[in-house]
């Protein structure tokens, strides 16, 4: 039992270690590939591009879309989680409130899915890129590895994609129209989108004036 304990030890201990090393060296270097574009049947198309190549609308227009508390919270809206957790205990699949810094752990260190013990380890991750790398460096890496399109990464290659220009030259239509398909990007058209997409594409169009105004973005253009 003793040496079982030790061995548990050990191999947690390694596991943190191996954590906070990923998390330090991701601060200043690109992320390569993530689970989910292993994963990916459809191949994997990706241009890594610091964040002052991406256009402040899209920056605007994913903090509209996505996580409006971003530039105030430690990582994780507690009152979206507190939601969730009553959605969830109503029954069904299993709903998360998260952040696009808990979405960023989870791109980059961890795979797709829900499940209680992948929540735990995304949350651990989002304390520790909160704490080493910041929201500038969350935002740069959030929009360089989040998938924009079906075999496509990033915002370099999304905008390539759909707008056949670069991401640093995004107009805010465009910019939300990205935004706006960020949660099933395989399923929702950018060029294109009808219905409530289009009117969703446009509400966040909208609101990319009301993030500058209220300087929501703050913490990423100090």
């Amino acid at each position: 039992m003793g040496l079982l304990l030790r061995f548990v030890t050990k191999a947690l201990f390694g596991l943190i270690v191996l954590a906070l090393a990923l998390v330090a060296l991701f601060k200043f270097v690109p992320v390569p590939v993530t689970a989910t574009m292993v994963m990916d049947r459809n191949g994997i198309t990706k241009d890594w591009e610091p964040l002052a190549d991406i256009d402040r609308n899209l920056v605007r227009a994913v903090i509209a879309a996505e996580d409006g508390k971003f530039c105030s919270h430690d990582g994780f809206d507690r009152e979206a989680i507190e939601n969730a957790f009553r959605r969830n205990a109503e029954g069904g699949r299993i709903r998360g409130g998260s952040t696009i810094s808990q979405q960023t752990a989870k791109n980059v260190f961890l795979w797709q899915g829900g499940g209680y013990f992948r929540k735990g380890l995304e949350a651990g991750f989002t304390f520790l890129i909160e704490q080493i790398w910041g929201k500038r460096r969350i935002m740069e890496v959030y929009l360089n590895v989040a998938e924009t399109g079906i075999g496509t990464y990033g915002a370099e290659a999304g905008a390539q994609r759909y707008f056949g220009k670069s991401a640093a030259s995004l107009t805010p239509l465009e910019a939300a129209r990205m935004a706006a398909a960020l949660p099933l990007p395989k399923e929702r058209s950018v060029v294109n989108p009808g219905g409530w997409l289009r009117r969703h594409g446009n509400t966040i169009s909208a609101r990319i004036g009301v993030v500058g105004r209220d300087r929501l973005d703050a913490c990423i253009y100090e």
